[in-house]
């Protein structure tokens, strides 16, 4: 997760630093960039699914295995993805839940990713439990304090184990 763009839209990466990135993303085993990082790192807005795809292939083309693009700052009713890997394209869509508490969702799905690869499971799997197990989490998000408030990480496991979720 290059982790350059806060969700606010503030640059968290120094633009000398993107440089040392795009090194990075050629051992990288997924790369996670959500629409504005991944708009740094092709130079082009990403206005459209088509233009993900363009994007999707251009960060192949500079040494990225596996890319997921995370289309959750695109607006619309559903939230989509794009999963580029083993030279195919898949659109990942779920219906966008309307909460503002979403705090840790890019660190939270790239964990996730990670998670499952270190089980076995190979990447479109992983990517696409990655993806149900963050949209729950965004389900069962919660206000924190004033801001916005994190996703719930545990509730599933308080609910399977018959406590109330947070």
């Amino acid at each position: 997760d290059p982790v350059m763009v806060s969700k606010s839209g503030f640059p968290l990466l120094r633009e000398d630093s993107v440089k040392e990135l795009r090194r990075l993303m050629d051992i990288a085993e997924v790369i996670t960039p959500n629409i504005p990082e991944a708009e740094i790192l092709v130079g082009f807005p990403l206005t459209t699914e088509a233009d993900m795809e363009r994007a999707a292939y251009i960060l192949a083309e500079e040494g990225a295995k596996n890319i997921l693009i995370k289309g959750g700052h695109r607006l619309g009713t559903d939230a989509v993805d794009l999963l580029f890997t083993s030279g195919t394209v898949h659109t990942l869509r779920s219906a966008r839940i309307p909460t503002r508490h979403t705090h840790g969702t890019g660190c939270t799905l790239s964990t996730a990713i990670a998670s499952r690869l270190a089980l076995g499971d190979g990447v479109e799997a992983a990517v696409r439990w990655a993806k149900d197990y963050l949209t729950q989490a965004i389900r069962d998000a919660y206000p924190a304090g004033k801001g916005v408030g994190p996703v719930g990480h545990l509730s599933a496991l308080y609910r399977r184990a018959g406590m109330k979720a947070i």
